[in-house]
């Protein structure tokens, strides 16, 4: 029976995680510090369920450097939960803007001429932009689409689907000045009530190597204008700095880089919890209201504990948390941007320098530093059977290709270690060497 260290896990998620947070997670499962109850048994009401959640919180805001007028919401649902959550809250707080808006100008007393001026507002110029660069971002403009339906089938806009001329494949991000954004006001639009975009494809490789210049606001009053940029940052969460200020939101599962299912982290400006219109209102301009459970809002005044919560999941991200602040000190995440470029570099090198035999899938100009997909001999499946084989065969595990798409994938994660990448690096080589020997 293999031991721990012996197994190079490469697995998209649920994702590897620091062997002493597994180990200090064991005791707390049976016995938290000695209180004789298990972090899985004791109440989310509880004075220690209270200050574990206080204490994630202050690492996550420590790491992100996260500024005051945001908010840390711990919620359920995953990243799929919050492809609906996003919909439904960020149009509520589209709707509330023009509500208040119609209401300076006509009275607060104009109760219908406000929900009939809203209503055709919403009809004419709600919209929503979605950048689809891989399976992720494309899932979650179908799920805006579907909420929205009842409404018509308008209010999503595609400004970028990179499978287009790539014979209905991801792999790249097409050049920002051929974005069909939503004209701003400023351009003589409507504007967008957000943008959202998926900073990493785990599915297609496919990684946004910063901000897109086009998202990012420089001013109070371009946040006000402007569309409001919303990113589902899962899959590289914590692997390299964020200018959180940049974002209106940014939420992630925490089974990548952060803890283990059952955890989704979202961080959100305070003035959008705080500009909500009613159920009411919502109901008669035509607008779904938030379920209970994803209104942002009322898990943000419940302290993220409107219902249980799986503390125990919450504790293991703020191990994590912590386990990146004490390695990193005053680096912080720019140590573990540091850590994760140099681990992507060794396997894309090696890649790279036998192209008869692994084809990276994305354009190198996009290619993710978590998740490494390529094919063997241009998918010859055969080949790749053989070369998953061998490598489970070296306890190097994890790394078949997403089921929609096959091929190779190696996910690197925060916390595969640097041994355990350079091992799989070795057996590509090896593996390389084999392959062009049997070819000749």
């Amino acid at each position: 029976m293999p031991d721990r260290a012996d197994v190079a896990y490469f697995g998209a998620g649920p994702a590897p995680l620091p062997t002493e947070v597994l180990q200090k997670g064991a005791e707390a499962f049976v016995n938290f510090e000695n209180t004789g109850l298990s972090l899985a048994e004791i109440s989310h009401r509880s004075q220690t369920a209270t200050k574990i959640l206080s204490d994630t919180k202050k690492a996550l805001t420590s790491l992100l450097e996260i500024p005051e007028n945001y908010e840390i919401l711990l919620m359920h649902g995953g990243g799929s939960g919050e492809f609906s959550a996003v919909v439904f809250n960020m149009v509520a707080f589209w709707v509330e803007k023009r509500r208040r808006h119609a209401e300076a100008e006509l009275g607060a007393d104009a109760e219908e001429q406000i929900i009939e001026r809203v209503t055709e507002e919403v009809r004419q110029d709600l919209r929503l932009d979605y950048l689809v660069t891989g399976s992720w971002s494309l899932k979650a403009s179908q799920e805006a689409a579907n909420l929205l339906q009842p409404l018509g089938n308008d209010f999503v806009n595609i400004a970028v689907d990179s499978r287009r001329d790539r014979a209905g494949q991801f792999g790249t991000i097409p050049p920002e000045d051929v974005w069909n954004l939503t004209p701003s006001r400023q351009k003589g639009g409507k504007g967008s009530a957000f943008v959202y975009y998926c900073d990493n494809e785990t599915v297609d490789g496919v990684e946004f190597p910063s901000l897109p210049n086009c998202l990012d606001r420089s001013s109070e009053q371009d946040l006000n204008e402007e569309s409001l940029v919303v990113a589902d940052m899962s899959s590289n969460f914590l692997s390299r700095r964020v200018d959180v200020s940049k974002y209106a939101v940014i939420f992630g599962g925490a089974q990548k880089n952060i803890g283990i299912t059952d955890v989704t982290l979202l961080i959100v400006r305070k003035d959008i919890l705080s500009t909500q219109p009613s159920q009411q209102f919502l109901h008669a301009v035509g607008v779904w209201s938030p379920p209970i459970i994803f209104n942002w809002t009322v898990i943000a005044k419940n302290n993220s504990l409107y219902n249980t919560m799986p503390i125990f999941s919450i504790w293991i991200a703020g191990e994590v948390m912590r386990g990146l602040l004490a390695t990193h000190g005053d680096k912080g995440l720019a140590g573990q941007e540091e850590l994760a470029n140099k681990k992507a570099k060794i396997l894309y090198n090696v890649l790279d320098s036998h192209p008869d035999v692994y084809q990276v899938v994305p354009n190198s100009s996009v290619r993710s530093r978590m998740n490494l997909c390529f094919r063997i001999r241009n998918g010859d499946s055969t080949q790749e059977k053989t070369f998953l084989e061998y490598a489970e065969a070296q306890l190097l595990q994890g790394l078949k290709g997403h089921r929609s798409v096959g091929g190779i994938r190696a996910s690197n994660y925060n916390a595969v270690p640097l041994e355990n990448v350079q091992k799989l690096a070795r057996y590509l080589e090896d593996f390389a060497s084999k392959s062009q020997t049997a070819s000749q």
